[in-house]
């Protein structure tokens, strides 16, 4: 083959010439002239140092060379035109691949599992990821194609990115029954919660949870006495001694209920935290990436969670 730039049109001809077996049903197909046609197989022939097509009382009858191009150019062909055309209307029943969703640990139980268990039955070939990430590194492993969505503590997202406001979390805090705090409140007060030592929750390169942001708007900052990467540890640490922890509500509750501790209210002027579903525009009109987002708002609408809608851009009911 002789190198060049090569006319995907010629293409286009060859699998003409491979459909029809004559120039002049190819020029029909084609919608061309007889001698276009002819002057693009000669073109061919050149490129491919083959005569490709030999004519017979039958019609042309491909060489060996030509006989090993056919699949070839025909996939090329229906690779293209299916690029160039609107695709298939995503089903979910049938889709394979994955789907990645990065959000913190304290949305894993509340959140990210019931949309998992909702999206599991609508589309249980794709195989869906959770990543725990810390916003520090969220927009970047957008940007890198590592994660498809995230979900968490958003604030200011560079104009590539999409972003909706999902729900609000008050704080709240978590501690064992009989605990010395609880003889106070509620609501707990600021200075009788940062009289107790912390468990945190944090797996960013600060060590700070959200509620440590929260703290620094304040001009305040907590005693941290345990410092972990998930909550899976939480309730043990809990249940003795005493230690507490702060967290987003749903998290705080789940784990109330399950371990039996206490999840008890906080003073309303600790300001609540906007949770948000971030995604690169690159995706924002992939038929399957917007299947996705709809199912997440869905399963996250049927949680007890307080949505947001007194935001611009909320997702409508």
């Amino acid at each position: 083959m002789r190198n060049g730039n090569f006319d995907l049109n010629l293409c286009k001809v060859l699998v003409a010439l491979f459909e029809a077996r004559s120039v002049t049903g190819a020029a029909e197909k084609l919608g061309r002239t007889q001698s276009a046609v002819s002057n693009s197989l000669r073109k061919l022939r050149d490129i491919m140092d083959d005569p490709l097509f030999v004519r017979t009382a039958g019609g042309l009858v491909l060489t060996p060379k030509a006989s090993e191009m056919e699949q070839q150019a025909r996939t090329i062909i229906h690779l293209t035109e299916t690029l160039l055309t609107d695709r298939a209307p995503f089903d979910p029943a049938t889709a394979v691949g994955r789907f990645r969703i990065g959000a913190p640990d304290r949305l894993g139980l509340p959140v990210i599992l019931p949309c998992f268990q909702s999206l599991h039955r609508a589309c249980s070939k794709t195989e869906l990821h959770l990543i725990t990430t810390e916003r520090g590194r969220a927009l970047s492993q957008l940007d890198a194609d590592e994660l498809d969505l995230v979900f968490g503590w958003i604030e200011h997202p560079p104009a590539r990115f999409s972003v909706v406001p999902m729900f609000r979390e008050k704080f709240v805090c978590l501690c064992r029954k009989g605990h010395p705090i609880l003889r106070h409140g509620p609501p707990l007060d600021l200075p009788m919660l940062l009289s107790f030592p912390h468990v945190v929750v944090s797996v960013a390169a600060d060590n700070k949870a959200a509620f440590d942001f929260v703290l620094a708007r304040m001009g305040k900052e907590r005693q941290t006495a345990v410092l972990v990467p998930h909550f899976l540890m939480v309730p043990s640490l809990l249940k003795e001694g005493e230690l507490i922890g702060v967290y987003t509500q749903g998290i705080a509750e789940r784990l109330a209920r399950d371990f039996d501790l206490v999840a008890y209210p906080i003073s309303a002027t600790i300001e609540s935290l906007e949770q948000s579903m971030v995604w690169h525009k690159r995706y924002e009109t992939d038929p399957r990436h917007r299947w996705f987002r709809e199912q997440m708002i869905f399963a996250c609408r049927q949680s007890d969670i307080e949505f947001v809608t007194d935001h611009p851009g909320a997702p409508a009911a």
